[in-house]
């Protein structure tokens, strides 16, 4: 009678774009990742395969969707496997959300892809979402299960506090766009923020860019989501030096970084980027900074699982570092 009570065991696996993050996600929950393989077939197809027992457990899928999309068709392979495998849960943990950018029709016939994905997921068995800043918060709105949205700033926040004399600082937003970020770890810290206005000729291509704010004799920290091409925050970092700022650095989420995105941070005003390990850096720089994410998503997770709030999980991944106050 007892085992009719027991608890389901959980199984974290990895796909082949994330498994570098998985590894420490598994490290920080207290357990290896489960065993599974991958098979190529010569025209580029491929096969995800769970090499275990998955019968009646919680599946914890780790798995980012940046580019090449054959990630996302891998993530969504692997939960339709565990389904058809019989788990009781199937969670995909996807530290970075692709497709993002595209959550609303700015202009006509063109499609709000962060919706398909999410009704992709879904049809695929997945009966969770846990992930991290979003582009968008609406996008948690595209999903009929849960989302639990994790906060970068549970991570950045806490390496100002250590690393920064933070009396100086401003936080700035390269666009319109995230003033409403730089404005929350401003009310954070204490201190004041300004913001970029751009205006875009094409995707990725600017055309001009004036600040709002004063920023004569401060410290800038530039906040956002995303770095894809590095023009914006480049022009950014540039513009705010021209203004007569002390420093101006830069705290991004997930590192794109298409194309010559690093050798563009290299030759402008910005003295440091800080990012995540959300997305594997091409090539190393001396201007780049990676903060991990594993500590929190395997807190996450385990949570998830144990059913247990989230709500204080920012409070309490602050807290261990030795900084008691709140992010939210």
């Amino acid at each position: 009678m007892a085992d009719k009570y027991k608890k389901d065991p959980t199984v974290l696996f990895s796909g082949r774009a994330t498994a570098y993050l998985a590894k420490d996600i598994a490290k920080f929950y207290g357990q290896s990742l489960g065993d599974s393989t991958v098979f190529q077939y010569a025209d580029g197809e491929f096969q995800p395969c769970y090499e275990q027992n998955i019968r009646g457990c919680d599946v914890f899928i780790i798995q980012s969707t940046f580019a090449p999309s054959d990630n996302l068709m891998e993530l969504l392979m692997l939960a339709d496997a565990a389904k058809r495998a019989s788990a009781k849960r199937i969670v995909a943990v996807i530290p970075y959300f692709g497709f993002a950018r595209q959550d609303r029709k700015d202009k006509p016939r063109v499609p709000i892809a962060s919706k398909l994905i999410a009704d992709l997921l879904q049809a695929a068995g997945v009966s969770r979402i846990i992930t991290m800043d979003l582009h968008a918060d609406q996008i948690q709105g595209f999903f009929d299960i849960p989302v639990d949205h994790l906060l970068a700033s549970s991570i950045f926040i806490p390496f100002l506090r250590e690393t920064k004399n933070i009396d100086n600082l401003l936080f700035a937003s390269p666009d319109v766009g995230g003033t409403k970020r730089a404005s929350q770890y401003a009310k954070t810290l204490g201190t004041g923020f300004v913001m970029c206005y751009k205006q875009r000729t094409k995707p990725n291509e600017i055309g001009t860019m004036q600040l709002i704010g004063d920023v004569k004799d401060k410290d800038i920290i530039l906040v956002d989501d995303i770095v894809d091409t590095g023009s914006t925050l480049c022009k950014a970092a540039d513009l705010i030096m021209e203004s007569g700022a002390r420093s101006v650095k830069a705290m991004i989420t997930h590192p794109v970084l298409s194309g010559d995105a690093i050798e563009k941070i290299e030759n402008s005003a910005m003295s440091q980027l800080v990012i995540t390990d959300s997305i594997p850096v091409k090539r190393e720089s001396k201007k780049l900074k990676v903060l991990s994410t594993a500590e929190i998503f395997a807190e996450a997770i385990r949570r998830v699982e144990n059913y247990e709030s989230l709500a204080d999980l920012y409070e309490i991944a602050v807290a261990r570092r030795g900084i008691a106050t709140k992010l939210h």
